[in-house]
């Protein structure tokens, strides 16, 4: 058994529902979160938001996987990720689960 941990922008979440509903994954959660990005270490020229920390609205999903689920959803984020035209992309780790109850 583990546990996955996903995040993303908002806008991700239908995309990951299908994920993992494709890997067979039924039962999870999900919450809103706020993502924060420090941009104090970038010039302000290429800083597109022009202020030092920006945050966004994003979206953690964690579940208990069995391993055999656990790699179709990394390998469906892979694949999702490299068709991304954008910046922004989802992002999972994987934790291994010593003892639960």
């Amino acid at each position: 058994m583990k546990l996955l941990l996903i995040t993303a922008v908002a806008e991700f979440g239908k995309e990951i529902k299908q994920i993992l509903k494709k890997a067979q994954v039924k039962t999870y959660s999900y919450k809103e979160v706020t993502g924060y990005r420090n941009t104090s270490e970038e010039a302000i020229g290429t800083n597109w938001f022009g202020t030092e920390m920006y945050e966004n609205e994003s979206i953690m999903f964690y579940a208990f996987v069995e391993k055999e689920n656990v790699d179709t959803v990394c390998h469906e984020i892979e694949a999702f990720n490299n068709k991304q035209e954008t910046a922004s992309h989802i992002h999972s780790a994987v934790l291994n689960i010593e003892k639960s109850n």
